[in-house]
């Protein structure tokens, strides 16, 4: 029997896991590349390590995790999440340089690269002076407005806070990301300043080959705010691609991949619609996290997982665009104040019996005392529903439900 190809997953958790799968399906068999030895804790119940064919752990020498890894003479090298993304970079670069992209993984970076290729985005700084953004804010007429502050190398919403420049706090804040570790185990030895933009937000997906651009799905987040915390999901739904704003997201998206000098795989792109046109947010050089693809499967028939296999196995073609089969919708569970989580079991009945469910995830049992919610992270951790129906006022009434439903649960 002939030996099958093998593919590189760094750090392959969160959607990344669905990679291992999708591949063995395609008859190519997955190796794993950890950037430690354990996986983020919010990560750690999606790495399913039997489901590789070997693992390797980088323990800061690239010299010898490029040595073995040649030898595998692989496919492909792809980042599994946000926490592998710089170092799928560094490998791919030098084991197969044809199929690399540019090394410009630092969302702060990135944003420069971006604004000097002449597209508008969101005005920002990164940096670990604070002095340095006392005088930004200054330079830039923010000195008496909100603006945001977060990690330059984090996802799902980590420690992103709205602040004021007129309050003195948010120097408190900024000290306190500062020099720590976020979720993903990732010191912040920087942090991003972002001005506060106002408008929808979209997230494109996409999945480039050749420098050829396709989108698998573009959504709307819904965020809600509780104080500083901005950055609290509502729901996300999926929009069809005949939407009117679709060839202008398209068009922006894949300017700023091309400016990112990403050619190879998926991205995920987050855009705000503001008075003044489209502002980009920022950029993950990986798929969708969350288990999005998953979702996006049942939404559109494809996923960015599925198109990446398909080009690396060189199976089959990718399409430029996509279809969208049935209206969805994941509502995200929230805790405005914290609480205590009763009839758990009572509430994923009553959810059940919507006409739209889809699915229902609750990761916490009736007694569990909950925080309020802060980030994404958070709300996964509380859990979330998938709707899906034909008609898509039945998502709307079925989510107003939900809400009410939600009710029951946090006390």
């Amino acid at each position: 029997m002939p030996k099958r190809p093998i593919a590189i997953i760094i750090d392959p958790y969160s959607s990344g896991a669905y990679y291992a799968h999708a591949f063995d399906k395609a008859n190519v068999d997955v190796v794993a590349v950890q950037t430690a030895r354990q996986p983020p804790e919010v990560y750690a119940a999606s790495y399913k390590p039997e489901e590789y064919k070997q693992i390797f752990v980088y323990e800061n020498n690239l010299e010898d995790l490029i040595s073995q890894l040649k030898l595998l003479d692989p496919l492909c090298v792809v980042a599994g999440c946000e926490s592998g993304v710089e170092l799928a970079e560094q490998v791919c670069s030098l084991i197969l340089p044809h199929l690399s992209n540019d090394p410009n993984r630092h969302k702060g970076r990135m944003m420069d690269a971006v604004t000097n290729a002449g597209i508008a985005t969101a005005r920002q700084l990164c940096t670990n002076d604070q002095q340095a953004v006392a005088n930004w804010l200054l330079e830039e007429g923010l000195n008496s407005s909100s603006f945001v502050i977060k990690p330059p190398k984090s996802a799902s919403t980590d420690s992103v806070y709205k602040v004021n420049a007129a309050d003195n706090d948010w120097q408190v804040i900024f000290n306190s990301l500062l020099n720590t570790h976020n979720r993903l185990g990732i010191l912040n030895d920087q942090l991003i300043v972002q001005e506060f933009m106002q408008g929808v937000e979209y997230v494109v997906d996409t999945m480039s080959y050749v420098g050829k651009h396709t989108i698998s799905n573009i959504c709307r987040y819904q965020k809600i705010r509780n104080d500083k915390h901005i950055a609290m999901y509502d729901y996300m739904e999926w929009l069809p691609s005949d939407i009117e704003l679709y060839q202008e997201l398209q068009q922006y998206a894949y300017s700023v991949l091309d400016a990112l000098g990403i050619k190879f795989g998926p991205a995920h792109i987050e855009i705000m619609h503001t008075d003044n046109g489209l502002r980009l947010i920022e950029v993950g050089a990986r798929a969708h996290g969350g288990g999005h693809p998953r979702y996006n499967m049942v939404a559109t028939g494809d996923s960015q997982i599925d198109r990446t296999v398909r080009y690396f196995s060189r199976q089959q073609p990718v399409s430029e665009t996509y279809d969208l089969l049935i209206n969805m919708m994941v509502v995200f569970f929230v805790c405005m104040r914290e609480g205590v989580i009763s009839n758990v079991e009572h509430t994923v009945e009553k959810i059940k019996s919507l006409p739209s469910h889809h699915h229902v995830s609750i990761h916490v049992k009736d007694g569990d005392h909950v925080a309020e919610t802060k980030d994404l992270f958070a709300t996964l951790d509380l859990g979330f529903v998938v709707l899906a129906h034909r008609q898509k006022e039945q998502l709307l009434q079925d989510y107003k439900a939900i809400r009410q439903i939600e009710r029951e649960l946090i006390a």
